[in-house]
């Protein structure tokens, strides 16, 4: 499988913002988590975010989110470079289908703007060491869901799941304009992985069974509204029998006719 190796970002980040800052929705501070360097990209739904080092890396590796796709340059050494989605964009469960949760994938990753992968793959190719110093190169990336680390991997190595996630940007070139705009939003914060990917199981949890509820709810609204048309319709018939049932019996519609009718029945 393919293996990738992270190392130390060349840009050390000398100007970072205040650690007041808040953290992107759903983030932890906390001492003695890894640190985090968090970009704002051109679209606010999507939190951009990169491991310090190739340790840090490893608690990225173990916490990430099923909406996370990661970015890599392609047989170089680079920073490991995260894209989050909004929440549910990966959501899996329910689907049984193999080819159906493949699927599901690619259409995540689709619907990721071009200028969005670009600013992505400007970011990565920036803090490579030696991918910054060529004057173009291949961008990987895949969804968290399809990296693999095994035990004989070194610290900060990644291999893949399956190939057919792997998508391959060619050629990309520098932009500088792009770059400044993303390092002027770089921050650094710790971060407690584990507390936050709790925190998104829970959620995620709670919005599941919230749509459970309401789909139920639903199902339950359209079978009473069935039951009430099935209703109106046995109505509407029974009403059109009786109807043609005694067209021809009352002539007049007298009382004296109604009494000759009634005795004649009885």
């Amino acid at each position: 499988a393919s293996v990738c190796r992270q190392v130390r970002s060349p840009n050390p980040s000398p100007s970072l913002a205040p650690r007041t800052r808040p953290l992107p929705s759903g983030l932890f501070w906390c001492a003695s988590s890894a640190m985090v360097f968090f970009f704002e990209c051109s679209d606010p739904q999507y939190t951009v975010y990169m491991g310090k080092d190739k340790f840090e890396n490893e608690e990225l590796l173990k916490y990430g989110w099923p909406e996370d796709i990661w970015f890599h340059v392609d047989k170089l050494s680079s920073a490991h470079v995260y894209l989050r989605l909004p929440p549910g964009t990966m959501d899996l469960s329910g689907i049984k289908d193999k080819g159906e949760a493949k699927q599901k994938l690619l259409d995540a990753m689709a619907s990721v703007p071009p200028p969005i992968l670009n600013e992505m793959a400007q970011l990565t190719k920036a803090n490579s060491i030696d991918g910054c110093k060529l004057g173009e190169c291949d961008v990987v990336y895949t969804p968290y869901l399809n990296l693999k680390k095994e035990e004989r991997m070194d610290t900060g190595q990644v291999g893949f799941k399956d190939e057919q996630f792997r998508i391959l940007m060619r050629n990309v070139e520098k932009d500088k304009e792009i770059v400044k705009v993303l390092e002027k939003t770089r921050r650094e914060a710790k971060v407690d992985f584990r507390a936050e990917k709790e925190q998104r199981d829970d959620e995620e949890k709670m919005r599941k069974r919230k749509s459970i509820a309401e789909h139920k709810l639903s199902e339950k609204a359209e079978k009473a509204q069935h039951e009430e048309e099935k209703e109106l319709k046995s109505y509407a018939a029974l009403s059109h029998l009786e109807k043609t049932t005694n067209v021809g019996v009352s002539k007049t519609g007298s009382v004296e006719e109604a009494r000759e009718i009634e005795e004649d029945f009885m």
